[in-house]
């Protein structure tokens, strides 16, 4: 999907340039946001793909403008509707009454054997790999030379628009992993293979605007790519 959220390669937003030091947390309800993921994610709202598109659905001008832990708020409650977890009249009801009572104190956490904190103790340290053992036997090796497909998939995909139709070296192979491109859709984990694609500045940005002898790395999953020749031929 070409949301604005795939914002890699964008030209006029400005130099990335984080402050020398930053908090963890910019404000408090951000802890709770934090924790709204894992909670959850194991109660089956989302995957993490899932997640993500939740996040990609935000209305542009509220994405660009809200933070980043808005955008998890807003997944999660996006999800927690659409699966019938929660109920958006009772969410209003209750965002309505914490407005009117900044002070009021939160819910009791209800976790009598400890189940759910020890799922976060588990899941945040060491995440939640995306490897899946399997038989199908890989398309492509290190040292292949490929090109991402050009085109603009509906919903959730991983294949940034400033890699699309772009030429590289298959430099690292890493085995199937979920496809986002079905997991982050509601169509199942599909798994594929996965590969780190390096391509080099001028490829990417022109040789007049790239700086000289770089590189970029990139992590494409098979449906991704086509050899490098199969594509320069259809061009």
């Amino acid at each position: 999907m070409n949301g604005l959220h795939d914002l890699g390669g964008k030209d006029g937003l400005g130099a990335v340039d984080p402050p020398p030091e930053e908090p963890v947390w910019k404000a408090e309800w951000e802890k709770h946001a934090h924790a709204m993921f894992p909670l959850a994610f194991r109660a089956g709202f989302f995957g993490v793909d899932s997640f993500r598109y939740g996040m990609e659905q935000i209305e542009p001008v509220e994405y660009l403008t809200s933070t980043y832990y808005e955008h998890w708020v807003h997944s999660v409650t996006h999800h927690g509707v659409l699966k019938g977890h929660l109920d958006p009249d009772e969410i209003e009801k209750r965002t309505q009454y914490y407005l009117e009572n900044p002070d009021a104190p939160l819910p009791e956490g209800q976790d009598p054997d400890g189940a759910l904190v020890q799922f976060i103790e588990a899941v945040i340290p060491a995440g939640a790999t995306a490897a899946r053992p399997g038989d199908k036997a890989p398309r492509f090796a290190v040292g292949d030379r490929v090109t991402v497909v050009n085109d603009a998939p509906r919903g959730h995909t991983r294949k940034a628009s400033y890699v699309r139709g772009k030429t590289g070296v298959i430099i690292m192979a890493h085995g199937e992993m979920i496809y986002p491109d079905t997991a982050g859709n509601e169509l199942g984990e599909a798994p594929e293979h996965v590969y780190t694609v390096q391509f080099t500045n001028a490829e990417l940005w022109g040789e007049e605007s790239a700086e000289p002898n770089g590189t970029v790395t990139f992590d494409v999953w098979e449906p991704y790519i086509v050899p490098a020749q199969v594509q320069e031929h259809a061009a």
